[in-house]
């Protein structure tokens, strides 16, 4: 009972602002709702811990994939290009004849209207667009001058004619960009032809690009057919966290007489320490520290430091290629009821899970709380609602913005063909509407019609322009990025607080039922 009653004091005074009654009276509750399970030491050990808690190019062909849909092929081909952590969050991604954020899209609606103009259908063969590599020599360019001169190497090789994408990508030591552009021209009446020798046109045009702008060209460039990694061998860089773990685990081998001894040996081999709530290092030429823990747990300062104490042989654990450290969890999850489980057929094993599960949720409960602010149930209860309130509304928001997003592409679209069929559907009505002229134009006058009909359907007084358009989409596309961004931090915050209230409730309330039914066994024996 002293640890008990010590535990409750350090509950109420550590925050300073509950509800004395409040916090007493969870708190207590809680004891009971374990103490059902014969489970109560461990929640208390918990929940006081818890608080202490040169240039080269390259040619290919995007085909339809196994399993894919030619939307799907495309979508993934730009979305690997685009990855905003490679491009420093889509400023490094410029567009010609098309919109960085609708590309596949536009891409897919070049192709549907190519197929219907032409009729050409080349199945599992027909390709859908191009993709371009274009590599430079490592710290002779800025990422802004090779995004610059990569989109003028996809102007000249399109001529003008294609809508393509370039994205530069920073994240290695050797700047390159991708280049993807549709097989279909901006007029959707023909297609890229791959021509014997482009990949070598691409290669002399890229050396033009480049001897122009002052940057280093290959004299004398070699063909191979081996990869990229395969022709490094043994000169690949390994990323920057791997080779701090391989620099630990080979002072580690030497067994350093403690975890100063280590960190002096680091220091020898130049790394920075710098000690905090969780001590963080930086390698020679690495421009940010990084903590210990993030090279995975085995290297954390209390792993290393008891592998140190006891003697243990260093056998750090084998880590797969690209693998990232696990980080824990710690968002509150609803407690299990134990004894519905139990009837519904689980066994001896899940209940002793179970048990453990709804302790460290307990703990993770009311530290919410703690850190919230939240002194009662009515406090609770009132932000729940204004979480709840605020998710609705972005909800909202971000669904009108998506709609006029898709209502300004549908009339791009719309604006785009009555102005390519205007002067056609013009010499159809001089022509009296005549049935020879229709059959001739027909695709031609129907596009003008949809869009016409459009424009009504609208009512629309003026055209607006493409630019108009355009533009509007953008700043839609800008502040939909802000938006969501903060629905997702509204809906995570909805979902943790219904599940803190959901905790609570249970709680107080089901002890008392469980006792209840505890009191009226003993009667009936």
């Amino acid at each position: 009972m002293d640890k008990l009653d010590e535990g409750r004091s350090r509950l109420i005074k550590s925050g300073g602002f509950f509800d004395e009654e409040f916090i007493i009276r969870l708190y207590m509750e809680m004891l009971v709702f374990m103490s059902c399970f014969g489970k109560t030491g461990g929640f208390r050990t918990l929940l006081l811990e818890r608080r202490d808690c040169l240039a080269t190019t390259r040619l290919m062909s995007l085909h339809v994939g196994k399993g894919q849909t030619a939307g799907d092929a495309v979508k993934r081909a730009l979305g690997y290009i685009k990855d905003p952590t490679k491009t420093e969050n889509g400023i490094l991604v410029t567009s010609y004849g098309c919109t960085p954020q609708t590309a596949e899209a536009e891409f897919m609606l070049m192709r549907r209207e190519y197929l219907t103009i032409t009729g050409r259908r080349r199945g599992k063969d027909d390709v859908l667009a191009y993709h371009l590599r274009q590599s430079f020599k490592p710290g002779e360019i800025t990422p802004e001058k090779a995004n610059r001169i990569s989109c003028e190497l996809a102007k000249r090789f399109t001529h003008g004619n294609h809508a393509f994408i370039v994205a530069t990508h920073n994240n290695t030591n050797a700047i390159h960009s991708h280049i993807i552009f549709s097989a279909v021209n901006l007029d959707c009446d023909r297609k890229f032809r791959d021509f014997l020798g482009s990949g070598r046109a691409l290669g002399r045009l890229s050396d033009t690009l480049c001897v122009e702008n002052g940057l280093s060209i290959i004299e004398k460039p070699q063909h191979t057919t081996l990869t990229y990694d395969k022709w490094l061998g043994d000169r690949a860089k390994k990323p920057q966290r791997e080779e701090m773990r391989a620099t630990i685990d080979e002072i580690m081998r030497q067994k350093p007489e403690s975890f100063d001894a280590l960190l002096s040996a680091l220091r020898e081999k130049d790394w920075e320490i710098k000690r905090g709530k969780r001590m963080s290092v930086r390698a020679p030429g690495q421009i940010r520290f990084k903590r210990l823990d993030s090279l995975g747990e085995e290297y954390s300062e209390k792993t290393l430091r008891a592998a140190l104490d006891e003697k243990r042989e260093w056998q750090p654990k084998e880590r797969r290629k690209g693998q990232k450290p696990k980080i824990e969890h710690t968002r509150v999850s609803l407690l299990v009821d134990v004894q519905a489980k139990l009837q519904q057929g689980k066994g001896g094993g899940y209940a002793r899970w179970a048990k453990v599960f709804n302790a460290k949720q307990m703990a993770q409960t009311l530290t919410y709380l703690s850190e919230h602010h939240i002194q009662n149930l009515a406090d609770l209860a009132e932000k729940t609602e204004a979480a709840t309130l605020r998710h609705s509304d972005l909800l909202k928001k971000v669904k009108n913005e998506e709609a006029r997003m898709k209502e300004i592409t549908e009339l791009k679209k719309h604006v785009l063909g009555y102005l390519r069929t205007r002067e056609t559907y013009a010499a159809y009505k001089k022509s009296g509407y005549a049935k020879k002229f229709l059959v001739e134009h027909e695709q031609e006058i129907l596009i003008h019609r949809a869009a016409k009909q459009a424009f009504d359907e609208r009512k629309l007084t003026k055209l607006p322009t493409v630019q108009m358009l355009q533009t509007e989409y953008e700043a839609l596309m800008t502040q939909r990025k802000k938006d969501y961004a903060e629905y997702r931090a509204a809906k995570d915050e909805m979902r943790e607080l219904l599940t803190v209230r959901a905790n609570v409730e249970r709680i107080l309330n089901e002890p008392m039922e469980q006792r209840d039914g505890a009191a009226q066994k003993k009667q009936e024996r």
